[in-house]
């Protein structure tokens, strides 16, 4: 039987993304999120509007959507109530967050650099993506308790690194999703991928249809 029920969050099971971007000083800045979610070769990101990791994905342009794995719970978590912010927000300070100018050290992770933007990649992340933003948008705009809190950015898919391990044998432009065990959270709480559980339906799709239109026509044609 079903029951009406009101939760105060939606998370019901995303993966987890370290976000890297630029401060204005130069240096990097961190931050986990996981209301992701991917279409194509676009990432829509939820963020709150003044966040630092928003702040300098807006000025500039530029980001690092470095994807942790299951084994790294513990240096997410040191990363999870930290702010690039001095002037924290209200929320931050009643939640207990602190503010950290130098994140990598901090969570213990390892700078590397991109090839084609500026924040620095997570070494430790089996997978990275190098992003520029595309647009932004306003959510909750016709909430007027909410309003201008929360953004969703879209960023482009500039460059996928991946690591050895997670990359499908006999195909270098695919990910192995029976080696690929992302970090997930729901409902603020971290869990990790299962086996597979049966063969899909949608699996007999050849992933290359999805590349683009020119794509699509050759496999037509």
């Amino acid at each position: 039987m079903h029951h009406v029920i009101t939760p105060a969050i939606l998370y019901m099971g995303t993966p987890v993304v370290i976000i890297s971007t630029e401060n204005p000083d130069g240096t990097p800045n961190l931050a986990p999120m996981s209301s992701a979610w991917w279409l194509g070769q676009r990432c829509m990101l939820g963020l709150a509007a003044g966040s630092q990791t928003t702040l300098n994905l807006q000025r500039t342009k530029q980001c690092v959507l470095n994807l942790p794995s299951d084994a790294m719970v513990a240096e997410v978590n040191r990363l999870a109530k930290t702010t690039g912010r001095e002037d924290m927000s209200a929320f931050k300070q009643a939640t207990g967050y602190r503010y950290v100018h130098d994140k990598f050290r901090a969570a213990g992770l390892t700078p590397m650099p991109s090839d084609l933007v500026s924040p620095p990649r997570v070494a430790e992340c089996p997978v990275q993506m190098e992003a520029s933003l595309v647009q932004v948008r306003g959510l909750e705009e016709d909430d007027v308790e909410r309003k201008g809190r929360l953004l969703g950015l879209e960023v482009q898919v500039l460059r996928v690194h991946a690591e050895e391990k997670v990359i499908q044998d006999g195909n270098r432009d695919r990910i192995d999703a029976d080696q690929w065990r992302p970090l997930m959270m729901s409902f603020q709480h971290f869990y990790g991928l299962g086996k597979r559980l049966e063969t899909s339906t949608l699996a007999e799709i050849d992933e290359e249809f999805y590349r683009g239109k020119s794509r699509l026509n050759e496999h037509i044609e």
